[in-house]
């Protein structure tokens, strides 16, 4: 195994896009790394992949929706070491035209994406974090979290959620060594960002060329940012250095969003 600075991490949804590269970053600074996801077969894949690259990882299966499940992933995290950072990183995309919105769809992008949150932090934080006077909980939110997505009503409602969930903490905690911050990505080429796009293509009967032409054109940048620069963000916050950042929802997003 690769360096270790003696810190342990849990990232949620760490099996592919940005939780598969906060991963890698964290690992490579030399935290170790435990991750889970929902599909079992894919998070020993990943696992197993990781280690052949001379990263200390290990993993579980979970569905964040699942309250008993949180808890086993967060005692299993806790018997591979003691959690320094979470990474709240788990989430789903779902929109629609509002009034069509199904209750389920709704509930789903809620429970996935907001609820989750709250209570993997809660374990994470009862399993004796800020007793031990450093932490980092960072959740991945979204520039979504900031203004409103047309035709994501429930998304942007979700990572609004999120932002405000993580500045109230933030504030809580502060003093105690355990700082708490999110990161919203803009547009990032993900597996995820290749659904939304064909789901915009279907809805304005347009190619998914079409929409990512669209996109781009929306990015001052002038394209998606990568799962790496976001993950970059993300290793800084765990360092040192990053003590006086509380309470704060910072983007990654080429100037999609300016506040």
């Amino acid at each position: 195994m690769g360096p270790h600075n003696g810190r342990t991490a849990l990232v949620t949804g760490g099996t592919s896009g940005i939780g598969l590269a906060v991963v890698r970053e964290l690992a490579t600074r030399g935290t170790a790394v435990f991750l889970c996801a929902r599909n079992a077969e894919v998070v020993e894949t990943t696992v197993k992949e990781l280690r052949a690259e001379g990263l200390n990882v290990a993993g579980t299966v979970c569905d964040v929706r699942d309250a008993d499940a949180v808890r086993r992933t967060v005692e299993e995290a806790v018997a591979f070491g003691p959690i320094d950072i979470l990474v709240n990183n788990a989430g789903r995309s779902g929109g629609g035209i509002t009034a069509e919105i199904p209750e389920e769809l709704w509930q789903d992008v809620l429970d996935t994406n907001l609820t989750s949150v709250f209570r993997t932090t809660q374990a994470v934080l009862n399993s004796g974090m800020p007793e031990r006077g450093w932490g980092r909980i960072i959740n991945i939110a979204s520039t979504a979290g900031k203004q409103g997505v047309v035709y994501g009503a429930p998304y942007s409602a979700s990572k609004h959620g999120v932002v405000g969930f993580t500045k109230a903490l933030g504030l809580e905690l502060a003093g105690s060594g355990v700082t708490v911050n999110a990161v919203c990505p803009g547009y990032v080429e993900t597996p995820m960002a290749q659904r939304i796009r064909a789901g915009y293509a279907q809805h304005w009967e347009v190619t998914e060329d079409a929409v990512l032409t669209k996109f781009n054109a929306k990015i001052p940048l002038g394209r998606y940012s990568t799962p790496e620069e976001v993950a970059g963000l993300v290793g800084y916050l765990t360092t040192v250095t990053a003590d006086a950042i509380t309470a704060q929802a910072l983007n990654v997003c080429g100037g999609l969003g300016n506040f």
